[in-house]
C-alpha cells in the first residue's frame, strides 16, 4: 500500500461511519483521488459511488436492431435508446444519447441493457456527489492484516494516527463482544479438529466458485482467529501429509493484492504455498 493510500484510508477512518464526500474537505488535500478509490476499490477495501461513463452497441444489440418489430423483445423506451446508441460511432456517453427519460430513468435501461449482453457500459466513479466508504473487508484488513511496511510509510500526522487508534478501539471491542468471540489467547480457543478445517475449506471453495483452487487468504478469513497463523500453517501441512489436500505455489502474482500474496506460506525454497486443493 503506497503512502497516498494509506492517508486516504486514515483520513476515511474519521469520518462518520467510515464514509464521506469524495469532494468534502477531508480529501481536499488529494491529488489523484479517484485513482486511489479505484486501486482501493479493486482490494475491495473500500468502495465507492459508481456511474456509466459511457456506452458502446455490442453485435448481439445490433442483431437485435435488424428483427421485426414484433420480434423484438424489449420494451419501446429501451429500444429507442439502443437505437441512439448505435448511431455513434464507438463509445458515447450518457448525456449524449438523445432521450427524453430523467437521467436516472436513462441510468436504469442501459444497466438493464448492459445485463443482457446487447451493450458494453464503462462503470466509473459517478462525477458529482460520489461518496466512499469502507467495506466490511476494509475493516477487516486494517483492524487484522495491516503491517506498515518498513521505510514504506512515511510518519503520520498525530490526526492521522488518532483516527486509527479511535477505529482500533472501537471494531476490537465490537469484535470481544460477538458471541462465541473471547479475547483469550488463540491458543487456548483452539478447538478446531484437521477434519473440520478440511470440511471448511470443502465448503469455502463450493461458495466462492475456486473450482478446488482455494487461494489461502479464504481460509485465514474465516480461521484467524480463534486459530493464529502458525496453528492454520501446521493444520494444513498436516492435511498435506495425510493426503488430504495438496498445497499449491502462487503462480500469477498480479491477480493478488500484495496483501493476499503475504498470506501465503513461506517456504525455504519455491514460491509461496498459496493455493489448496482436495485430494
Amino acid at each position: 500500500m503506497d503512502t497516498n493510500e494509506l492517508k486516504f484510508l486514515l483520513k476515511l477512518l474519521g469520518c462518520e461511519n467510515y464514509r464521506s464526500s469524495l469532494s468534502g474537505n477531508v480529501f481536499k488535500s488529494f491529488k489523484g483521488k479517484n485513482t486511489i478509490c479505484e486501486k482501493l476499490g479493486d482490494r475491495d477495501i473500500i468502495d465507492y459511488s459508481r456511474e456509466i461513463a459511457s456506452v458502446k452497441i455490442l453485435p448481439p444489440g445490433q442483431a437485435l436492431l435488424k428483427l421485426d418489430a414484433a420480434e423484438i423483445p424489449i420494451e419501446d423506451k429501451e429500444l429507442k435508446i439502443l437505437e441512439n446508441i448505435s448511431k455513434a460511432a464507438g463509445k458515447v456517453v450518457p448525456s449524449k444519447i438523445k432521450s427524453s427519460l430523467k437521467a436516472i430513468e436513462k441510468e436504469e435501461i442501459l444497466r438493464s441493457l448492459s445485463s443482457r449482453g446487447l451493450i458494453e457500459a464503462e462503470i466509473k466513479i459517478k462525477k458529482t456527489k460520489a461518496e466512499v466508504w469502507l467495506t466490511e473487508r476494509g475493516i477487516e484488513f486494517l483492524r487484522d492484516d495491516f503491517v506498515p511496511k518498513k521505510g514504506a510509510n512515511p510518519t503520520l500526522s498525530l490526526d492521522l494516527l488518532n483516527n486509527y487508534l479511535r477505529f482500533l478501539r472501537k471494531t476490537l471491542r465490537i469484535k470481544s463482544e460477538q458471541p462465541g468471540i473471547t479475547t483469550e489467547s488463540p491458543v487456548e480457543n483452539t478447538n478446531i479438529t484437521d477434519e473440520e478445517i478440511l470440511q471448511i475449506i470443502l465448503k469455502l471453495d463450493k461458495e466462492l466458485g475456486t473450482e478446488n483452487y482455494l487461494p489461502i487468504f479464504h481460509l485465514r478469513q474465516k480461521l484467524q482467529p480463534p486459530l493464529s497463523r502458525d496453528e492454520l500453517d501446521k493444520a494444513l501441512y498436516r492435511l498435506q501429509a495425510d493426503d488430504k489436500i495438496d498445497l499449491g505455489t502462487l503462480q500469477e502474482a498480479s491477480a493478488y493484492t500484495p496483501e493476499q500474496i503475504d498470506t501465503g506460506i513461506v517456504q525455504n525454497a519455491g514460491g509461496r504455498l498459496f493455493y489448496i486443493s482436495v485430494e
